[in-house]
């Protein structure tokens, strides 16, 4: 590895890597040097399309398989977009192969996994994220100063998202994500990892003290083995009364907004996942004011818009670069951030309470803290 340029590899052709694809070129610091997939035809055809559309000066090398991929020597980092059922074996094979490593979400299929993946990470000394993209966004920073400004919000007491989008039916036929063989945790893993992650984020990663969930709608493709959920409530419980309730689905239009009420105002963010392309990524606060003149009764909103540039999914300033770029920049400080595992961790063991508090009729359900 030289001092400021990553060598990547991309450890599967899923769709979501062909706008990391281009989302590592877009970084600054990183170029991909192979992709691998169980086809080689396959990863061959994913590198001329990608290549195509965000070429990279040198055409990266396609790999008939992912062990091959782990073995060459100039790859330094490798972004894994595997089915979560798969996902351990080959994060645990490439940190032992000592390659850091972006793993997309969920991490794994329970704590259990991801914690050995952890260990991996920690006893051959690699760096390891999630994929998380909204993480990196400028908005989040400017959303945290406003937080802890103590006058904007005050103390936080509740948070409430929503992540869904209406699955047509090829996907309930064929898409991995009702397969529980490949993604078990159904929208809750895909989706509800996002809510689960935001309202950490606000609370600045406290461990909330309990949860309770609701398989609302569960569904397997065909050569599923079981159902998995379709469609999931949630609710954490924080030291104080903080609460936090989410939403997420595959059988609800799309939304993904998150809303967060304190003492002295509430925030909005429409897009809190993907901002909506055009130009920014905003929030909204409002304190509105009941006042009473005479026989009028009358709410008053005051709000203020707050907004960062964002230009977009595939551009240099939008927050999937960012996340490669800020990835980049640890490799190659080679200073650890071990903080983003335990993130990862911290969101795994959420989802896995509010899942068995699923399995429990929504029986309220302690949450294990990670070790």
């Amino acid at each position: 590895m030289n001092n400021s340029v990553i060598r990547w590899g991309i450890l599967g052709t899923a769709n979501i890597a062909r706008k990391n694809w281009k989302s590592i070129r877009n970084s600054g610091n990183g170029t991909v040097r192979a992709v691998a997939s169980r086809d080689a035809l396959r990863a061959s055809q994913f590198v001329r399309d990608c290549q195509y559309s965000a070429p990279f000066d040198h055409e990266p090398t396609a790999c008939g398989s992912y062990q091959e991929l782990l073995d060459r020597s100039d790859i330094d980092a490798v972004y894994i977009p595997l089915p979560t059922g798969i996902r351990r074996d080959w994060v645990v094979r490439a940190a032992d192969a000592g390659k850091h490593i972006l793993c997309e979400k969920p991490c794994g299929s329970d704590a259990r996994e991801v914690r050995e993946m952890l260990r991996a990470c920690e006893r051959n000394q690699v760096q390891f994220m999630d994929g998380v993209m909204f993480m990196h966004s400028a908005r989040l920073e400017l959303l945290r100063q406003v937080l802890d400004d103590d006058n904007s919000v005050g103390p936080i007491r509740r948070i409430s998202s929503q992540f869904s989008f209406l699955a047509p039916e090829a996907f309930r036929q064929e898409n991995i994500r009702v397969s529980s063989q490949l993604e078990p945790l159904g929208c809750l893993g895909d989706l509800g990892w996002y809510n689960v992650r935001f309202s950490l984020w606000a609370m600045n990663y406290a461990w909330p003290q309990s949860v309770t969930g609701r398989i609302l709608a569960q569904h397997g493709r065909d050569d599923s083995e079981s159902a998995v959920p379709v469609e999931f409530s949630g609710e954490l419980f924080f030291e104080g009364g903080v609460t936090a309730a989410f939403y997420c689905s595959f059988v609800t239009e799309h939304q993904q907004w998150a809303h967060i009420s304190g003492g002295r105002g509430s925030i909005h963010v429409p897009d809190f996942v993907l901002p909506y392309f055009g130009g920014e990524a905003a929030f909204e606060l409002n304190k509105p004011s009941f006042e009473v003149h005479g026989c009028d009764f009358n709410m008053v909103n005051h709000s203020r818009r707050f907004a960062v540039p964002e230009y977009g999914s595939g551009y240099p300033r939008a927050q999937e670069s960012n996340l490669f770029r800020k990835f980049g920049q640890i490799v190659t400080s080679r200073e650890r951030e071990p903080q983003w595992g335990t993130i990862a961790l911290q969101t795994q063991e959420v989802i896995d309470a509010c899942l068995l508090s699923a399995r429990q009729d929504g029986v309220r359900t302690p949450v294990a803290t990670a070790d």
